[in-house]
């Protein structure tokens, strides 16, 4: 299951290969260094952009603050939730959670579609591979440091959502916000089903990237509030540096403007949070 993303993807650019031609760079080599200088500078575009929001990048900026918040009040009646299904969970899919989100397998995974457009000189899929290496590398250095700087108490340590030991000093059980491994596996869903246009083929990829950052609840490892933010931490720095890569690579998965666009409703009794991208 965990290989469903390469299979989708090397199928999809295996049936338009006819009509995709190879940029203007010759070697493979010279290929490979441009792109890992767009992987390095695609990261550090995603550290700079703050310097550069503007009153619609703020907005989204508190969104993503509001809705964590609003996890947080609801974190321990959904982990009791979770925690109390786990046994019900098939273990093929619990497996799957686990191993897909790990940093390990997710750069396996990045890696051969790299090397895959390395190797067949193509283009589009040379830029799917940086998007995903300089995605997860960026948004999973983020996340580690404020693992270690909040030192937030892990559900399954037995504490409270409340107790936090900031600067970890080595406990991994205060090692929990955000969550590392839907922030690899939200980083790759998204990265991926932006390739695509159909909403069922999107809405497939999103489910197998949403199983990992759900398994963290069902394990104990995380709380609903880490899962949110992990998940909005993939989703913003994904388009960040994909904005960058435009300017880079002439072939583009799709022709479509890229926008995100956050909705906060309110009503009687519900509070509805609409993401559109």
């Amino acid at each position: 299951m965990k290989y469903f993303f390469l299979l989708l993807l090397f199928t999809t650019y295996a049936i338009n290969g006819q009509s995709i031609k190879t940029d203007s760079i010759t070697t493979r080599w010279e290929m490979f260094a441009y792109d890992m200088g767009n992987v390095l500078k695609g990261v550090g575009h995603s550290y700079t952009r703050p310097l550069h929001w503007q009153g619609r990048d703020w907005a989204t900026f508190g969104y993503t603050i509001g809705g964590t918040g609003l996890a947080y009040l609801v974190d321990t009646p959904v982990n009791d939730y979770f925690g109390g299904i786990k046994d019900d969970v098939p273990k093929v899919i619990r497996d799957y959670g686990f191993k897909y989100g790990s940093p390990t397998n997710n750069y396996i995974i990045t890696g051969l579609v790299y090397l895959t457009g390395l190797t067949t000189k193509n283009e589009k899929l040379r830029r799917t591979g940086v998007l995903l290496v300089s995605s997860a590398s960026s948004a999973g250095l983020l996340q580690q440091i404020l693992k270690s700087v909040v030192g937030r108490a892990r559900p399954l340590s037995g504490l409270n959502k409340d107790t936090y030991n900031p600067f970890w000093s080595g406990d991994k059980d205060f090692h929990s916000f955000p969550s590392g491994h839907t922030v690899l596996a939200m980083t790759n869903a998204h990265a991926i089903a932006k390739q695509f246009k159909n909403i069922w083929v999107k809405t497939g990829v999103y489910t197998l990237g949403a199983i990992p950052a759900i398994s963290r609840l069902w394990e104990g490892k995380h709380w609903f509030s880490d899962v949110v933010l992990g998940a909005a931490i993939s989703i913003f720095t994904v388009e960040s540096i994909d904005r960058y890569l435009d300017s880079k690579y002439d072939k583009k998965y799709n022709d479509n403007p890229k926008k995100l666009s956050w909705n906060l409703n309110f009503g009687p009794g519900q509070v509805g949070l609409n993401i559109r991208f």
